[in-house]
């Protein structure tokens, strides 16, 4: 017999109407409740039907493009790369286009979830997830959970510039790689117990993991061949795979040259934009005057951290190198332009929108992993030789 509505309500101890609100997203509901109706929707695998319910097997023209933030640059490219493969101009009276509709998480774990259940009830042929993936265990299985029902109702699913799925492991970030963990729960927020997905229970999507690891090394292993050895790390969201996995090439590179002494000291944790570039370069001026250079996780914090820089009266790079990452558009036109990790970010874009149309297969063993080139410009050079000028305030 088939799940119903009603006893997604029974099983979450709440009304039908609460169901339908939660799955349809069109009112506020407190979160505890609405982690309790996805818990329920996921223990008993309730499939919610779209428009087209008397076709339940069927897919709709759409795909949907989860991103952080349409406005950041970096995820904007991403998802006009998408587009430009699903919804090509040149398709004659629009056939063989689909309807990319692009969903903006803010960075919220539950918003994301929400999206899904949403792409879901809309029977949407395939979705797209960008950007990193947040390390927490209960919201990694309610994500896999997600995504098998997905795949189970024939959607297909790509992850873009997210490494791949793996078992989570309750208190331990991220999961252990390459292991299948024993039967285990996770805490969520609300102090409910998740259950934690084996290996065999994942859902099998194609995955673009872009080479985060790598960029950031050759960042800093460039610095360093310049003679730098005070080398700052301004970082994204602690919570955030990119994060870890940008900071881990950082501290590969200091390890390599013997410099991971008081590295750690050295690091400052904040958002992927301006203000915590600027808020991050001047913490780290007050703790570390003597730095020479400031690795940032990306273009736009690097742009605060020159503005921190040059409100302190110090120069770029004469007194301070400074780095970022992704080779965002406006990284080369910067003044000074900005040395930095290119990521081909449109072209993932295109080739996520082709394995989501299923016109590209899915790469052997569902993984690629898309690698960063090195781009050096005016914004690094060798550490000044003599003296800095007194700082500014």
């Amino acid at each position: 017999m088939a799940v119903t509505l009603a006893d997604v309500a029974a099983r979450a101890g709440v009304s039908a109407a609460t169901v339908s609100r939660v799955l349809n997203g069109n009112y506020p509901v407190a979160g505890t409740t609405r982690s309790r109706v996805l818990r329920a929707v996921e223990e008993l695998e309730y499939v919610v039907n779209g428009p087209a319910s008397s076709l339940a097997a069927a897919t709709s023209d759409l795909i949907g493009v989860l991103v952080n933030d349409i406005a950041d640059p970096f995820f904007g490219i991403i998802a006009g790369g998408v587009q430009s493969r699903i919804a090509p101009v040149d398709a004659p009276d629009g056939r063989g286009r689909k309807l990319a509709v692009v969903c903006t998480t803010g960075g919220s774990p539950e918003q994301e979830l929400t999206y899904l259940t949403l792409l879901q009830r809309q029977r949407a042929a395939a979705v797209i997830l960008t950007g990193g993936a947040v390390e927490d265990p209960a919201h990694q299985a309610a994500l896999a959970a997600a995504l098998r029902r997905i795949e189970r109702a024939g959607a297909r699913v790509v992850l873009c510039g997210r490494p791949p799925l793996t078992p989570p492991v309750a208190g331990d970030e991220g999961g252990t790689e390459g292991e299948a963990p024993e039967a285990d729960t996770a805490v969520a927020p609300d102090g409910t117990e998740v259950p934690l997905p084996r290996a065999v229970d994942l859902p099998h999507p194609a995955c673009l993991a872009f080479d985060n690891r790598g960029g950031a090394r050759a960042l800093t292993e460039h610095l360093i061949s310049l003679g730098h050895r005070e080398i700052g790390y301004l970082a994204g969201p602690a919570e955030r795979t990119t994060t870890r996995h940008r900071l881990e090439g950082h501290r590969a590179a200091l390890d390599a040259a013997g410099l991971t002494d008081g590295a750690g000291d050295r690091v400052v944790h904040g958002r992927f934009d301006r203000d915590s570039g600027y808020g991050g370069a001047r913490e780290l001026l007050r703790r570390f005057p003597g730095l020479t250079a400031i690795a940032a996780a990306n273009d736009t914090v690097a742009l605060g951290a020159c503005a921190a820089l040059r409100e302190a009266g110090l120069r770029v790079p004469e007194d301070v190198s400074v780095t970022g990452f992704d080779d965002l558009p406006f990284a080369a036109e910067a003044a000074p332009a900005l040395t930095t990790a290119r990521l081909p970010l449109h072209e993932a874009g295109a080739r996520a929108g082709l394995l989501a149309l299923g016109v590209e297969e899915p790469p052997p063993g569902g993984v690629t992993v898309v690698g960063t080139e090195l781009r050096v410009r005016a914004s690094t050079a060798p550490p000044p030789s003599g003296p800095r000028p007194a700082r500014a305030g």
